[in-house]
């Protein structure tokens, strides 16, 4: 009768090709990881957009996704309008525009991911990030604004992650559409995701 039992030979050898096809296969997985992650970092954006515009819409009142620095990075914080004068930076302050939900950073979903610029990589109108490095570009106030009516204000947010992969998240003012963009490095061109 045969014994079924293995040599510490095959097991060893075993081990290296376990251990050999992790090693080739880990790069791979850390970049499908990194790129799921900016993935979901882009529409966890679009969502807080359409969510901010849908609760204008309910509420028939401004209502503004606000990016407050808070040194290198960034809390978003949704204001409604509380005195029918939009939601603005001295009402916040004040008291009378009022925060619907707590303030969260993009990196407590998304390790990895910040508001930002990868080296080399120009705006979407084809400006140099080195010319204009700051990521929220939604006016002075750093707010995108919706109102009752489904308009909004214009801007772009730019946000990169471990994976060096680049996306930006725009909202049109006059339809209040939301758009999702990648670059591509390869033809160096803004693509819709």
């Amino acid at each position: 009768m045969r014994s079924r039992a293995y040599s510490v030979l095959e097991l060893l050898v075993g081990l290296s090709l376990v251990t050999l096809l992790c090693g080739v296969g880990m790069p791979a997985l850390l970049a499908a990881r990194d790129d799921l992650r900016a993935d979901g970092a882009a529409d966890l954006l679009v969502s807080q957009f359409h969510g901010a515009r849908l609760e204008a819409l309910r509420r028939n009142a401004q209502v503004a996704v606000r990016f407050e620095a808070d040194g290198a990075d960034y809390l978003l914080a949704v204001y409604v309008d509380g005195n029918g004068n939009g939601v603005r930076a001295a009402d916040i302050a004040g008291g009378a525009d009022t925060l619907l939900r707590p303030r969260e950073r993009l990196s407590q979903h998304f390790p990895g991911m910040r508001f930002g610029f990868e080296a080399g990589v120009p705006d979407i109108d084809g400006v140099s990030s080195a010319e204009n490095p700051d990521p929220i570009r939604l006016g002075r106030s750093r707010m995108a604004s919706f109102s009752p009516s489904g308009t909004s204000s214009s801007g772009t947010v730019y946000m990169c992650g471990d994976g060096h992969r680049q996306l930006a998240v725009r909202v049109l003012g006059g339809t209040g559409r939301i758009r999702s963009l990648l670059f591509n490095a390869g033809t160096g061109t803004w693509e819709a995701r």
